[in-house]
């Protein structure tokens, strides 16, 4: 199961609208997440309804929180989103059986083994998770705390029986040209993750939607690699048969 969780404290105001980009992640099985993340005051009108718009058409969660929530609502909606995913699968394949049917219409102990499974594929499904860090200027005080959500929540996700990899980015990048940034590629270990965005020079544009964007190529890109090497190593094994049959 793939996710992109985007944290973020205003609104964009550079390139491709976020709500188209999060309608083209969830095309392609991708679940966008957003938080929301306020010290004082509030994002206002209009960045609250782009957060909620971009959690809708990316098929996730939205949620405004200050900064000593945003660890637990972070592991909070990375969990919830697992579960939504497999009771969505789980629904169309009883949909399949039951025509119109849902859930709820299948016996007691037949819909009890059912929860049994979702409870089971939560814990044991690969995850990735992709965080895409909102570095622009008004972010900076906040960044801090962001690290350590990010820490608490590799953390959170060794606990489960399924293979667990983060990914983080910021944006916008090092320069106008660049939308974002790869901080740290796929891994499971991110214990040790203390200054990550120390170094950082902030700027004021704020690009989500070509960030988005830049994160979907990032996993297109990895699913190419998968597919080319399994398509090297079955030739590899074409050849090694086909050769076999002249070794004596």
């Amino acid at each position: 199961m793939k996710q992109i969780l985007l944290i973020t404290d205003g609104c964009s105001n550079v390139g491709e609208s976020p709500v188209m980009a999060a309608a083209h992640a969830l095309q392609e099985g991708i679940t966008v997440n957003v938080v929301g993340v306020v010290d004082y005051g509030t994002i206002g009108e209009l960045g609250s309804r782009e957060i909620a718009d971009i959690a809708k058409a990316g098929g996730g969660l939205s949620r405004i929180v200050g900064t000593p929530q945003l660890a637990q609502t972070m592991q909070m909606m990375t969990r919830k989103t697992v579960v939504q995913t497999i009771q969505q699968a789980v629904n169309k394949e009883v949909k399949k059986i039951l025509g119109e049917g849902t859930l709820e219409d299948l016996p007691p102990i037949q819909r009890s083994k059912v929860v049994t499974v979702v409870d089971d594929l939560t814990e044991t499904s690969d995850l990735r998770i992709a965080l895409l860090i909102d570095a622009s200027a008004s972010m900076k005080p906040k960044l801090g705390a962001v690290e350590d959500a990010i820490r608490d929540l590799a953390l959170s996700l060794e606990a489960r029986e399924g293979t667990s990899e983060i990914a983080v980015f910021h944006f916008p990048g090092r320069s106008s040209e660049e939308d974002a940034v790869l901080d740290a590629n796929w891994t499971s270990d991110l214990s040790g993750i203390r200054s990550l965005f120390s170094r950082l020079r902030m700027r004021g544009a704020t690009p989500t939607g070509p960030a988005i964007f830049k994160v979907l190529e990032h996993y297109r890109y990895d699913t190419l690699n998968e597919h080319q090497g399994r398509y090297l190593a079955e030739g590899q094994g074409e050849r090694e048969g086909m050769l076999g049959g002249y070794v004596v």
